[in-house]
């Protein structure tokens, strides 16, 4: 591997959106639906490095909850239609713009992190010498 240019940010990227290995490009990064395995079946890259934590899910909320409460707002204030149909309309627009892009997010910022070299923070040794 070590022949090969690394990856541009536009190619980590469309690696992550792909949920392809971040190296490769190649290796599927899932096993399950949020489920990682544990490396990659084409390069052997290790996946242990990987943590993206809560990052995506809140991305997504707050994607998800801007389009959910304009349309709901709109809807309401033009149709005034019974609460029973708001929840008719709006929690299968709730779950699509939740879980659909949910993956594709994840592998987004984990393709991202290994671009970046992305570590946990460390302190500095500040003190005078």
């Amino acid at each position: 591997m070590s022949d090969q240019t690394p990856p541009t940010v536009t190619e980590s990227a469309l690696r992550g959106l792909a949920c392809r290995c971040p190296r490769c490009g190649k290796g599927k990064l899932y096993a399950g639906f949020l489920t990682l395995r544990p490396n990659c079946e084409a390069c052997g890259l290790d996946y242990a490095f990987i943590d993206s934590g809560d990052g995506p899910a809140v991305f997504i909320i707050m994607l998800a909850g801007a389009i959910v409460v304009g349309a709901a707002l709109i809807v309401e204030i033009k149709y005034q239609p019974p609460f029973w149909l708001h929840a008719v309309l709006w929690l299968p627009l709730i779950l699509a713009t939740t879980l659909l892009p949910l993956r594709s997010m994840k592998s987004l910022l984990i393709a991202l992190q290994f671009h970046h070299k992305a570590a946990e923070g460390r302190l500095i040794d500040r003190t005078p010498k």
